[in-house]
């Protein structure tokens, strides 16, 4: 992994983190009191514990990767997709209101939300929400997150 300008967070910053990605989640991928550095890995930013990215940003916020979500027991913000859309998830496709079982009705349009499957409730993804939690379960048409992450992209290799 190529980093740049790699240095250890204040202690303050951490806290920060931790309580915003709390507070969306539900839990964070690290502890307020851990040693968590900050990168530049091809113009994103990444938060990385013992070498592994667990946290990005995405348009200055902080939300886990796939590898902080696999850390993490996150109960807030998830959408899960059932097992006909996961190999469209995992190659990277926006996700599309057919394939949603169930979300966190507390989703609001344009928060950044992580997407699951229905069998393992395991993480495949991270997007953007185009709609709310409620709307996205009703809907049965078009596309209802924008994908920006994904299990296997090559964001983080």
């Amino acid at each position: 992994m190529g980093l740049k300008n790699r240095h250890r967070l204040k202690d303050k910053d951490v806290e920060s983190h931790y309580q915003e990605l709390k507070a969306k989640l539900g839990d964070s991928p690290f502890e307020p009191l851990e040693g968590v550095d900050i990168a530049d890995h091809d113009g994103n930013k990444i938060l990385l514990v013992d070498q592994r990215p667990l946290a990005t940003f995405f348009n200055g916020e902080v939300f886990p990767t796939m590898n902080g979500l696999l850390n993490m027991n996150a109960t807030k913000r998830y959408i899960t997709v059932d097992m006909g859309a996961v190999k469209f998830v995992y190659n990277g496709a926006d996700i599309m209101a057919p394939g949603i079982v169930d979300a966190d009705e507390s989703i609001e349009e344009g928060d950044l939300v992580w997407v699951r499957d229905v069998e393992h409730e395991k993480p495949l993804a991270v997007g953007r929400a185009m709609t709310n939690g409620k709307e996205m379960v009703q809907s049965e048409k078009g596309k209802v997150v924008k994908s920006l992450h994904h299990i296997g992209d090559e964001m983080f290799d």
